[in-house]
């Protein structure tokens, strides 16, 4: 037998109310309310369980609680963005985050950067969380909207003034660069899907640390694979045709490494004895893998309390602008073989 549900209207008639009355109460307008009358409409309402209906009531309040995580949806994620084990990891993070903090987490994937502005206003946000656009979007997402944002990993210049949360990608590719040097490896290639953003600087970061022991590098070791899944296999083809040329490669992201070390297996070659290989951002999956992948870690908790906590105090009234850089570390296992 279904449940009956008790109603508005319902309460107001057993305490002899006006709906409005009981409705003012419920939405937090209790100024024109005498104290008795608010303790007996909260007292009924929670001895018939009566539960509202929460996204009215925040769309009713001036200040909403809701904070939405949204997500670009890049091709790169081949419409699985949720499941990238960054983004996951980030979302995880977020939820508690906000919801230490007494926030509600909305999730949307939006390639329409637009479109974030028309539902930003229609659930009255206080405010968002964006990973995944590009700086163009962000400058004109703060040109068009009022509601406080920050950007998860921006890659901006001066002229930029949104707030944002990054990681020292530079640092990483340095580290990696140092590393890998100190194993023996000269001849180093790096794999990403592009030559921009953090993928881009995580190459700068590699180069200068060859630079800085005296070995020239040129752009012949940045080896571009396709975004589609389906069509790097010709592209790892390509790369493995030319690996008498290497000893080691760095990836732009755990993923990519721990494809590669895939393929790479798939033709008879073993990473951590023939051939070494070092990724980036410490998922779970790179201590599962074997040989365990040696790679540069980012802390996404660390990352995530720093959004959230930049994004309170754009919604206190702290003026925007802010960038939070964190560092990173590289965590050794079993992928790197040294052949000094």
């Amino acid at each position: 037998m279904e449940q009956y549900r008790v109603t508005i209207k319902d309460i107001a008639q057993e305490l002899g109310l006006s709906t409005a009355t009981v409705s003012n109460v419920i939405h937090g307008k209790t100024k024109k309310i005498s104290d008795r009358t608010v303790e007996r409409v909260q007292q009924k309402l929670e001895e018939s369980g009566y539960i509202p209906n929460m996204a009215a009531v925040l769309l009713a309040q001036n200040s909403s609680k809701i904070v939405c995580v949204v997500l670009s949806d890049d091709m790169r994620y081949d419409g699985r963005m949720i499941e990238d084990p960054f983004v996951s990891g980030m979302l995880n993070y977020l939820s508690k985050e906000l919801r230490s903090k007494g926030y509600f987490m909305m999730l949307r994937e939006e390639p329409k950067i637009d479109q974030i502005i028309r539902y930003a206003s229609m659930w009255n946000m206080a405010g968002l969380i964006l990973i995944g656009y590009c700086s163009v979007d962000y400058e004109r997402l703060r040109a068009k909207m009022h509601i406080p944002f920050v950007v998860v990993d921006a890659y901006r210049n001066d002229m930029h003034h949104y707030s944002d949360v990054g990681i020292d990608n530079i640092q990483g590719g340095y580290l990696a660069g140092r590393y890998l040097l100190s194993k023996g490896h000269t001849k180093i290639m790096y794999l990403s899907d592009n030559d921009e953003d953090c993928d881009h600087f995580r190459y700068v970061g590699l180069t200068q640390a060859f630079e800085e022991a005296g070995i020239t590098t040129d752009y012949s070791n940045f080896k571009r694979i396709n975004v589609v899944r389906e069509k790097r296999e010709k592209d790892y083809a390509d790369i493995v045709a030319t690996l008498s040329s290497y000893t080691a490669a760095f990836t732009s992201s755990d993923m990519y490494a721990i494809e590669f070390m895939g393929y790479l297996h798939r033709q008879g070659i073993q990473v951590g004895r023939d051939f070494s290989l070092i990724g980036f951002d410490d998922i779970p999956m790179a201590s599962y893998v074997s040989p365990g992948l040696t790679t540069i870690a980012q802390d996404l908790k660390e990352r995530s309390k720093a959004a959230v906590d930049l994004l309170q105090e754009l919604i206190d009234g702290k003026p925007e602008g802010r960038q939070i850089m964190l560092p990173v570390h590289l965590v050794e296992r079993e992928s790197v073989v040294d052949i000094s």
